[in-house]
């Protein structure tokens, strides 16, 4: 694949911010992945968050898109370092924002299901309506 950028030749860019946007454009990584700090204060803050108050458990990510007709769905699980990642329906069904979303938490329930470590489940999403589905809250 081949990335291009261009810039204004009536742009005044300093060569380190050049040299800092090649660097990422030739990286090798396709995600970024999540900053979960492991310092002394990092992990005190942590533990006195809801998530933190819980105990370890299999802490997910999720998120949804909506983009040209085409829904995908995806999950990040942070203890383990992994995701996963599918695209949903088909375009003649019709497409929304909120079947993504619920693709995406469905994915990552059903990782977790599939774990059976016994460890909660904790579901980070900005969709509210999770916890409206008695599927997603019932498992």
């Amino acid at each position: 694949m081949t990335t291009e950028v261009w810039i204004s030749t009536r742009a005044k860019i300093p060569q380190i911010t050049r040299t800092a946007i090649q660097e990422a454009l030739e990286a090798d990584n396709a995600k970024d992945t999540p900053s979960f700090g492991s310092k002394d204060l990092e992990v005190i803050h942590r533990a006195g968050t809801e998530v933190g108050l819980l105990g370890p458990g299999a802490v997910y990510a999720t998120d949804g898109s909506n983009d040209k007709g085409v829904m995908g769905a995806g999950y990040y699980r942070l203890d383990e370092n992994r995701g996963g990642c599918c695209q949903l329906g088909r375009g003649e069904e019709g497409n929304s924002s909120n079947r993504p979303e619920l693709g995406a938490a469905c994915l990552a329930l059903e990782d977790a299901k599939s774990k059976q470590d016994g460890k909660p489940i904790i579901l980070l999403s900005w969709q509210t309506r999770h916890a409206s589905y008695p599927s997603l809250r019932n498992g």
